[in-house]
């Protein structure tokens, strides 16, 4: 009795306490996992080498709500504690020995690993995915929540032979076992942070390119999404070759993948070798100029040096991972888009972030709870002065010292600066003082930069109030960028005539058309016939705006427009389709044999089988206009449970609201009593209210 007392209380010190374990170095992590789909479940067993670097008598491990088979040290039983938490295992560690620690383990993950689709009946459209930054690979394997424990993990995958597994490294081989199940053993060659492991199963087919370096590059879609490969991986070889130029560092592991999920929790992460994204970036050639993977493909690419490569310490270097991201993803666009794209773009986040600081949102780039505007923008920022500082030729050595110094470890932001200071021979005390840890944005030095390097920029902050022919002079003159012409057409959007939109509606810019439209309240009968033309221009979101417009403005025309626009889906949010089949519902005369087959289309994009972006803008058209059937309701109600924190935030406030009406309140109660318990909780909850 007291030795499991004993037990127990070292089990508690290590639950409160359990940090970094400076006394043990864990090498390599020998994983086997077999996910079982209908119980949203994991089974596992995994090996840990570590060497011990003091006498110790005891290690743990992060292992939430797992059930343990098996817990050895060099093949032998041993002591252990699960608390639901972390798995304890005692022993008389000696310093200068090494030992294998042995955990056979099943778990269902409440979250980090993610199973879709295998509870409907859409064949195909079934996926497992984990996301561990911010939600802990320890839901799925016994790991470390603390980002400074870096191993070596050799993933082996489990999965029905009908399925396609990415992970981490590089697939070595592939083992048939029986009952049509195959493992897929991939073998990675240096350590990582824990919360970087990821694998996904699903439905895949893949395009293989290789960089100038050699690096194979692996970008995966699903089979009915070829003619999307193009524009989704668009530039994509040309943004990983400079990367690896502008960084002056190899990248640093052995291949690189890019696999779209459905429902994913972020636009992109950054999984060592791995990166998983959203699949509403899955998007053709019209889609491009409104919603394209770009940004998002350098930028997470940048993490495999600024995240991957070196990791943060903890929540207060954030910075050396966003902001260096964000920097390095526009200095790529840069690269591909010319300078008045990359200096524009730095003036629309000045602005942003100008704004924050003026209302007394500044945060210092030292926060660990700072914004993402503050890590990611403000941080990219930070660089670009930097650079502005010390000069090109300085900045490019430093990075190249920090990454080298510190590849495959951990950072902080004192070490960063270090590097910099010696490779331009300067103190950077005020640059330090200015940049990362004033709350502040120095607008003014913003300003300046701008001002210098970009001569639109410098027109654009010297002009006075423009008169309408400068006005239309500058929106007509080919020479001026894009970026400068729209936020001219912003700055004077409230004194801007009719005749200028007028003129810029016409535009040879599709980029111009589009922000002349978005400024427009109301649609003039002269300017009818110029709008009409953008029912078909090459943008989902014009095609969008302009059938809007056009039904608002002009009744008599309903029809036609509808007519025009029925076939369109629009972006992969089904922007277009959501929007024709309100407005059909809403057009006295039209269709009305088809109205209720209408409604009912509506009321089936808030079901499950469909993203949550579809299901979220059904839910809002919904909401404004017709009210919610029995269907529509109850996909609100289980979408109250969703595992995108932002998706299930939007349903529980319109949730909210509709039970403050006793008629929705009574069908609610209903749909209490008929779905999942799990479907429900949130909303027998407000019932008790």
């Amino acid at each position: 009795m007291k030795r499991i007392f004993i037990l127990f209380f070292f089990a508690l010190s290590f639950s409160a306490f359990g940090q970094h374990q400076d006394k043990v170095d864990f090498i390599k992590a020998t994983v086997s996992v077999e996910p079982v789909p209908l119980n949203k479940q994991i089974i596992g067993s995994v090996l840990y080498e570590f060497d011990v670097l003091q006498d110790v008598d005891s290690v743990f491990l992060d292992a939430k709500r797992m059930t343990f088979k098996t817990v050895q040290i060099n093949g032998k039983k041993v002591n252990h504690v699960n608390d639901s938490s972390t798995i304890a295992v005692f022993k008389k560690f000696k310093k200068g020995k090494s030992y294998k620690l042995k955990l056979d383990y099943s778990c269902t993950p409440k979250q980090t690993a993610y199973f879709l689709g295998w509870d409907d009946t859409i064949n195909g459209n079934e996926q497992i995915w984990t996301q561990g930054q911010g939600k802990y690979t320890s839901h799925w394997l016994p790991s470390f929540d603390d980002m400074e424990e870096k191993v070596e993990f050799d993933l082996s995958i489990k999965s029905s032979n009908s399925y396609v597994v990415i992970a981490n490294g590089k697939l070595i081989n592939k083992t048939k076992q029986k009952d049509d199940l195959i493992i897929w053993n991939f073998d990675m060659l240096n350590p990582m942070s824990s919360y970087l492991l990821a694998f996904v199963v699903g439905n895949y087919n893949k395009h293989e390119i290789i960089s100038n370096s050699g690096i194979t590059i692996e970008n995966y879609f699903y089979p009915k999404d070829s003619l999307r490969v193009e524009p989704t991986y668009r530039y994509t070889k040309e943004i990983f070759d400079f990367l690896e130029n502008e960084i002056g560092v190899a990248y640093p592991w052995q291949n690189y993948k890019q696999i779209p999920v459905s429902d994913f929790l972020y636009s992109g992460m950054e999984n060592t070798s791995a990166t998983i994204f959203s699949d509403q970036f899955m998007i053709d050639s019209t889609a491009y100029v409104d919603k394209n993977y770009f940004n998002v493909n350098a930028h997470e690419l940048a993490h495999q040096w600024f995240g991957d490569l070196v990791t943060e310490k903890s929540g207060e270097h954030h910075w050396l991972q966003e902001g260096f991201a964000t920097y390095y993803a526009y200095l790529a666009a840069q690269h591909i888009f010319g300078d008045d794209y990359f200096f524009w773009k730095l003036f629309n986040t000045a602005k942003a972030l100008q704004k924050i600081s003026d209302d007394g949102g500044g945060q210092a780039l030292t926060d660990p709870k700072a914004s993402s505007a503050t890590f990611y923008e403000k941080g990219a920022w930070a660089l670009v002065m930097l650079k502005e500082e010390i000069g090109a030729e300085a900045f490019k050595k430093g990075i190249g010292a920090y990454l080298n110094k510190y590849k495959y470890d951990n950072v902080t932001i004192a070490y960063f600066i270090k590097e910099m200071e010696m490779a331009s021979g300067q103190k950077l005390d005020a640059y330090r003082a200015k940049w990362i840890e004033a709350t502040q944005f120095p607008s003014e030095d913003v300003k300046t930069y701008l001002m210098t390097y970009n001569a639109s920029l410098k027109l654009f902050y010297d002009a006075e109030k423009m008169s309408n022919e400068a006005l239309n002079n500058v929106l007509k003159n080919e020479n001026q960028p894009i970026g400068f012409k729209k936020a001219i057409l912003s700055k004077y959007q409230a004194s801007s005539p009719t005749v200028v939109l007028t003129k810029s509606i016409k535009n040879s810019n599709l980029e111009v058309r589009q922000k002349a439209l978005e400024l427009l309240d109301k649609i003039p009968h002269d300017l009818r016939t110029d709008v009409e033309k953008l029912l078909s221009d090459k943008s989902y979101v014009t095609q969008e705006a302009a059938l809007y417009k056009l039904w608002s403005s002009f009744p008599e025309k309903r029809k036609a427009y509808l007519d025009q626009t029925k076939h369109i889906e629009g972006l992969p949010n089904k922007n277009i389709k959501l929007l024709w089949l309100t407005l059909a519902i809403l057009t006295e005369g039209y269709e009305s044999l088809k109205t209720k087959e209408y409604f009912q289309e509506l009321s089936g994009y808030t079901s499950p089988e469909y993203s949550f972006e579809i299901r979220q803008s059904a839910f809002f058209y919904l909401k404004d206009t017709f009210g919610f059937n029995r269907l529509a309701l109850s996909n609100l109600v289980k979408a109250t449970s969703h595992h995108s924190w932002q998706f299930k935030k939007v349903a529980r406030s319109i949730l909210d609201n509709l039970i403050k009406d006793k008629e929705y309140e009574s069908r609610l109660i209903v749909l209490s009593k008929e779905l999942k318990s799990e479907e429900t909780r949130y909303l027998k909850s407000k019932l008790k209210e």
